[in-house]
């Protein structure tokens, strides 16, 4: 759009130098916004990062319906429902293809709470699963709360039939359906020293700080790029002309 308005510049009548104005105010602020809507992310990975880092008492499970922080240190005591479990498909570690091993883990008051058990590498095919029998006795398990994690655009998908059950970026309600019992709302990454657990290399989520930073600067640059074009093509020609004329 500003290209545009740069090459129309030469001759701008009132009307022109209207539209021509507005449009550039438009990006400019649209740039301003998306600067600053950055920035705002920004400040909740450094958050988020925060969080991760902070060595919190944990806290026991069940601790109600609403949830708790992202990555508040957890423990919660149950057995393992190894018969019914999911694979996270399309996780990858370290470049390599593979899933995330969800196991549910049963508690006193009749919840399950899904426990994130880690990373195994997943045949090409996928028709060869990864063998994640567990035992089913009684533990106590400790990690961090998290999310399932979200796609960048969601896709309705039913779960395949059978288990362990292949589920690419799942929520909460269907899976629920699937085990035939209310799921805790969050889920458990397990702590990496503990037991009956597979690659667990276990990072703050998306983007650091420091991407969102950087974005933020393009955003801004754009904001100042497009005041520029205002000023060079639009308002200095028409001060000239104005002073044309008053000559």
């Amino acid at each position: 759009m500003c290209s545009t308005i740069l090459r129309a510049s030469n001759h701008l009548s009132n009307k022109t130098y209207l539209i021509a104005t507005t449009a550039l105010t438009g990006c400019t602020l649209l740039f301003v916004a998306l600067g600053c809507w950055q920035l705002g992310r920004a400040d909740e990975k450094r958050a988020l990062a925060a969080a991760f880092a902070t060595a919190a008492a944990a806290v026991r499970l069940p601790a109600g319906a609403s949830g708790l922080p992202r990555y508040q240190p957890v423990s919660a005591q149950g057995r393992y429902d190894s018969a019914h479990q999911f694979l996270l498909d399309n996780m990858t570690f370290a470049g390599h293809a593979g899933v995330q091993v969800l196991t549910p883990l049963l508690l006193a008051d009749g919840r399950a709470v899904l426990v994130n058990r880690g990373w195994l590498p997943l045949d090409a095919t996928r028709k060869l699963l990864p063998e994640i029998a567990v035992g089913g006795n009684p533990r106590e398990v400790t990690g961090r709360i998290d999310q399932l994690p979200r796609p960048g655009i969601e896709l309705d998908a039913e779960l395949p039939a059978g288990w362990p059950k292949l589920a690419n970026f799942p929520r909460m309600d269907p899976l629920a359906v699937a085990l035939g019992r209310d799921l805790y709302p969050q889920l458990i990454l397990l702590d990496p020293a503990a037991p009956d657990g597979y690659t667990r290399d276990w990072r703050p989520a998306g983007l650091g700080p420091e991407r969102h930073l950087a974005y933020a600067v393009q955003w801004f640059a754009l904001a100042a790029t497009a005041i520029g074009i205002w000023f060079v093509t639009i308002l200095r020609p028409s001060i000239r002309r104005g002073a044309g004329r008053s000559s």
